[in-house]
């Protein structure tokens, strides 16, 4: 739950699932939702797909997912998951054999889709492994992807046939007494997915893993994501998500947590509230955003900047904010801290004063909550 009472209107109260761990992750209940991304190198070139991880847990990945398609993967993932910052998911497809590897291998949790994993018998020797190797599972039901028997039952991928596909896969887990598992319905369709998850949350009480399945490149892939997911999140659903973008998957995992930060369920890095530029601004804005967040990536401690062309709306943002610049005149601006006018600097010299009381804020921020331990 994310409350703000002084500003109701903000209130978001996250739906009631019960927790489950992915490695040392926890998932669902009370837990931060968190973020997940899936490298795309070749599994078996393990030096690569090590530094893919490791490249995603530095810009806050919490969980990352790798593909096993082969034994060769299964290999290579005993050593991918012994290096890994971060727990590792084996991403798993048509071979049930892949899953009990993979569990062997380590992996944190196994992501299986009920519409190709093969017979329940099949899936029981996978929950069996799971079991005997304390990892958890995702059901990863997906609209391109449904059982044969319910494409024939309801004439194409909808909503009440992404539910039924799911909540069979829940009776055969639960059936076998397993209950660590988490539960995806995604589809690249928004409506598709919206609908379909909304139908799951209300079925069931597990922890419930939010994307929207090939959403396409960074662009158009982030802003239907943002749709989807954000529409969903503010809904109260979601224990986990991942951004399914055509890029980096360091890109997946910064879209994610932009998600999670503009609704105020995750705070992570610098939030900069920038101005899109107009004539009247006293600096060139757009350029002046760009150079900051590549220079303050490396800040992990959440807090704002604000960074305003001119005085129309520059003081009223930054008395919200921990440091702000707004534009003046003669090439000079306004320094903000902690919401008040401090002092003037050059636009000359104002990017690399900035991160200087960037890095002085988020220095403070850590110490005062070293203090409160």
């Amino acid at each position: 739950m994310s409350l703000n009472h002084v500003r109701p209107w903000r209130d978001i109260y996250r739906r009631k699932s019960r927790q489950i761990m992915v490695g040392n992750v926890p998932v669902g209940g009370d837990a931060p939702i968190a973020v997940q991304t899936m490298t795309n190198t070749l599994t078996t070139d393990v030096a690569a797909t090590v530094a893919q991880v490791q490249a995603a847990a530095e810009a806050g990945a919490d969980i990352v997912r790798v593909s096993v398609p082969d034994e060769a993967s299964s290999q290579a993932l005993k050593e991918i998951v012994r290096e890994s910052p971060v727990p590792i998911v084996a991403d798993i497809h048509f071979h049930y054999r892949r899953g009990i590897e993979a569990a062997e291998a380590g992996a944190a949790c196994l992501r299986i889709n009920p519409g190709n994993i093969g017979d329940e018998a099949r899936v029981k020797e996978v929950i069996k492994a799971a079991r005997d190797h304390n990892c958890s599972i995702r059901i990863g039901v997906n609209a391109g992807s449904l059982e044969k028997h319910l494409l024939e039952k309801y004439g194409e991928p909808c909503p009440e046939a992404m539910v039924e596909s799911g909540l069979e896969h829940i009776r055969i887990l639960q059936d076998n007494d397993f209950h660590e598992f988490k539960i995806s319905v995604k589809a690249s369709d928004v409506f598709l997915s919206a609908a379909a998850y909304q139908g799951i949350a209300e079925a069931t009480d597990a922890p419930i893993h939010l994307g929207i399945t090939e959403a396409g490149g960074l662009v158009s892939g982030t802003i239907k994501s943002a749709i989807g997911l954000g529409n969903l999140l503010w809904m109260g659903i979601g224990d986990t998500i991942r951004v399914s973008l055509s890029a980096d998957p360091v890109e997946e995992v910064k879209v994610g947590f932009e998600i999670l930060k503009s609704l105020g369920l995750r705070h992570r890095g610098v939030n900069i509230i920038s101005c899109p530029s107009c004539a009247r601004q006293g600096f060139d804005v757009i350029k002046t955003v760009e150079t900051l967040e590549h220079r303050l990536e490396h800040i992990k401690t959440p807090m704002s900047l604000s960074i305003i062309g001119c005085v129309v709306n520059g003081p009223g943002e930054a008395l919200m904010t921990d440091v702000g610049f707004t534009g003046g005149g003669a090439g000079s601006g306004m320094v903000y801290l902690a919401g008040k006018a401090s002092h003037k600097m050059s636009n000359e010299q104002m990017i690399d004063h900035i991160v200087e009381q960037v890095e002085k804020k988020a220095a403070e921020l850590e110490a005062a909550a070293e203090a409160a331990e």
